[in-house]
């Protein structure tokens, strides 16, 4: 299970929940712009933007989870189990591994608009990372001007504007668009009286009556669109609008022990991310720690990653007495 989703403050944001039952040996990771990014079927980048964001660093290769370029462009990776459908390399396309999506589009493209020509032309097939499975992904893609979703499917890929600024897991990307028309009748408003009888709400939230409050992935897409579409982004500074999406993921946060998978482990929402795209700040939290930590890009011209170690500990500052 995962949650992604952008916001419009006066800086414009994309965040995410990680919900997963283990650790994949994730550190917040900037592949700076002189790090060589070395594909399996496409020729190596030597020289590419730079980009912050969480992965698993394997055999000097940032496998990430979702990250952001200097430029200001985003990219979220979410599990997508049923309908991915890989190919195999195709003459006269960009071949790319599911795992290299993220560093692909992020080191070649500015913005949304340069990825969604670049993804016309792109093929992504079904090899895996050394000995690791093949990832069935989606992704979603974002900056300042256009968000849309990446699909892969057995015809080749399939893009989608995004009005919502959401998305989630399966079922695929058409299916939870048409869904929001089951909620249109949901508001943050006080709701009207109706039916000519004078009767009043007895408390706030009324309006929202019939919101889904499940951990499914149809429910966290409404929910999630709900809250972004009523919740506002702007702020007094960048700090607080970064604060409120991480407000609207806690909307959709999976608990320990409330989601359990066929063979019994349960998820949890592992961290939740917010990446600022105009400042170039990659907010981060994890599930017991309530402290947000914040990176930026720096030596950018550098040749070597920078990993950023696991924050220790729980988060809880005793303000009196003894732990």
């Amino acid at each position: 299970m995962c949650t992604a989703v952008t916001m419009q403050g006066k800086h414009f944001y994309m965040g995410r929940n990680l919900d997963l039952a283990r650790a994949f040996g994730e550190r917040v990771t900037v592949a700076p712009r002189r790090f060589p990014l070395r594909f399996l079927a496409q020729p190596s980048q030597n020289e590419h933007y730079a980009m912050i964001g969480t992965a698993a660093a394997e055999g000097l290769f940032p496998l990430y989870a979702e990250a952001m370029n200097e430029r200001g462009l985003c990219a979220a990776g979410l599990y997508f189990p049923e309908s991915a459908a890989y190919l195999p390399r195709a003459k006269g396309k960009y071949n790319v591994a599911p795992h290299e999506m993220i560093a692909w589009l992020l080191g070649r493209c500015a913005n949304a608009a340069q990825a969604k020509l670049l993804l016309q032309d792109t093929c992504v097939v079904g090899e895996p990372f050394g000995a690791l499975p093949v990832p069935p992904l989606h992704w979603l893609v974002a900056d300042r001007t256009a968000c849309f979703v990446v699909e892969p499917r057995a015809d080749g890929l399939r893009l989608y504007d995004d009005p919502f600024g959401v998305l989630a897991n399966e079922p695929p990307y058409p299916y939870h668009a048409h869904n929001m028309r089951n909620y249109l009748h949901l508001t943050a408003d006080w709701p009207a009286p109706r039916c000519g009888l004078p009767l009043r709400p007895y408390g706030l939230g009324l309006g929202g009556f019939g919101l889904p409050g499940d951990l499914s992935s149809a429910s966290r897409f409404v929910r999630a669109a709900f809250a972004r579409a009523n919740a506002g982004g702007a702020g007094e500074s960048p700090e607080e609008e970064a604060a409120q999406l991480f407000h609207i993921l806690g909307s959709v946060e999976a608990v320990r022990g409330c989601a359990r998978g066929e063979g019994g482990e349960a998820d949890e929402t592992r961290y939740a991310c917010c990446m600022d795209a105009d400042a170039g700040v990659y907010y981060k939290k994890d599930y017991f720690g309530g402290r947000i930590r914040a990176y930026r890009i720096e030596d950018a011209d550098a040749d070597r990653l920078t990993h950023f170690p696991l924050p220790v500990g729980s988060g809880v500052e005793y303000v009196n007495g003894q732990p």
